[in-house]
C-alpha cells in the first residue's frame, strides 16, 4: 500500500519546486502518494526582486518575524512523511517559511512524522539550517534527513549572479559570459537519484542511517571557506538587524546596510579570510575537522 507523503515550500522563481520535484519523482513512480502545497503569502513579496525591497526584508528576516500566509488546506491528517523546503535569506530561514512552521496545523502534522528539510541556496546553507533544525525540532518532528544543493560556482561569482537573478528575474547568464546563477540544472535532476535513496527508507519505515547515506551521495557539502565566512557574516547580520529594527529612519539605515554588506563581501571578507589563512588555520586542524563532524551530523 502506498505511503503518504507531503511536500510543502515556498518558491519565488521555482528552483526550490523543482528540486522537489525531481526529489519526489522516484517516490511517485513507486506508487507512493505526493501532496504538493506551495506556500502563499497574504500580501506576498516581489519578484523579481528591487534593491529596496529586497533590503527590506533582512532584520525582519535575521530577528525572525513571522507573516500572515494566505489560507492553505491540507488533504491529509497524518503524512508518513513530510518534505520541508526552504530558502536561506540574509543567512536565516526565509521569513514565509519561518511563518509556516508557527503555524498551529503544522505544527500538528510535523508532530512524531518523519521530515526531511531541502533547500537551495547560492552557496551560505549552515547557519540558515541550524535554525530550521530548531523549527522542527519545536515541533516533535523526526528530523530523519535534509538536503542543501548550491550554486558550486566561485563565491564572488555568484554574487553577481545572484544579483542579477534576483534583480532581474531571469536565470540566464549575467553579460552574456558569466555562468548561470542558482543551483545547476544538472544538479537539480540529479536529486532524484537523492529521492530514490529516500524511497528505500520510506518503504520499510526505517528511517535510521538516512542521514548518512545522504551526506555519503554529498546531499550536504560543508566547505571551510565558506563555513569561516558565514560564521563572522551571521554575527554581523544580528547585530546590523537589532539595530535598524529600532531606529525612526529605517531606511536610511537599511541603505548603510547595503553599502557597508557591498564593502564587506568583496573588501573585508577576502582580507579577513587570506589573514585567516594564513595565520590560524595551520593551527586548527583539529577544531576545523570536529566542527565540520558536527555540522555533517545533522542533529
Amino acid at each position: 500500500m502506498g505511503k503518504k507523503v507531503l511536500a510543502i515550500y515556498y518558491s519565488q522563481s521555482g528552483q526550490l519546486r523543482d528540486i522537489i520535484d525531481n526529489f519526489c519523482q522516484p517516490l511517485e513512480a513507486a506508487g507512493h502518494t505526493i501532496e504538493r502545497l506551495q506556500v502563499r503569502l497574504q500580501n506576498d513579496y516581489p519578484f523579481p526582486w528591487t534593491s529596496q525591497s529586497f533590503f527590506n526584508v533582512m532584520p525582519d528576516c535575521v530577528l525572525g518575524t513571522t507573516v500572515d500566509l494566505a489560507p492553505f488546506t491540507l488533504k491529509k491528517t497524518r503524512y508518513d512523511l513530510v518534505i520541508l523546503g526552504y530558502q536561506a535569506w540574509f543567512l536565516s530561514p526565509s521569513i514565509p517559511f519561518n511563518s509556516l512552521m508557527h503555524q498551529p496545523e503544522i505544527k500538528a502534522i510535523l508532530k512524531d512524522t518523519p521530515v526531511i528539510t531541502v533547500t537551495g541556496a547560492r552557496n551560505m546553507w549552515v547557519n540558515a539550517f541550524g535554525k530550521v533544525k530548531k523549527l522542527v525540532s519545536n515541533t516533535g518532528a523526526r528530523h530523519v534527513g535534509t538536503i542543501a544543493m548550491m550554486d558550486r560556482h566561485l563565491n564572488l561569482l555568484s554574487i553577481f549572479t545572484i544579483f542579477h537573478w534576483m534583480l532581474g528575474g531571469k536565470k540566464d547568464r549575467y553579460l552574456g559570459f558569466f555562468p548561470r546563477p542558482g543551483v545547476s540544472d544538472e544538479d537539480i535532476s540529479g536529486a532524484s537519484g537523492l529521492g530514490t535513496t529516500v524511497l528505500r527508507h520510506l518503504d520499510s519505515g526505517e528511517w535510521e542511517g538516512l542521514k548518512t547515506a545522504l551526506i555519503q551521495q554529498k546531499a550536504v557539502n560543508w566547505k571551510y571557506h565558506l563555513a569561516f565566512m558565514e560564521t563572522k557574516a551571521a554575527v554581523m547580520f544580528r547585530l546590523w538587524a537589532r539595530w535598524i529594527s529600532t531606529r525612526k529612519k529605517r531606511q536610511v539605515w537599511l541603505v548603510v546596510f547595503k553599502y557597508y554588506l557591498l564593502l564587506a563581501l568583496f573588501v573585508f571578507a577576502p582580507i579577513v579570510f587570506v589573514i585567516d589563512l594564513l595565520f590560524f588555520k595551520p593551527f586548527l586542524s583539529n577544531h576545523i575537522k570536529a566542527k565540520k563532524e558536527s555540522c555533517l551530523r545533522l542533529n
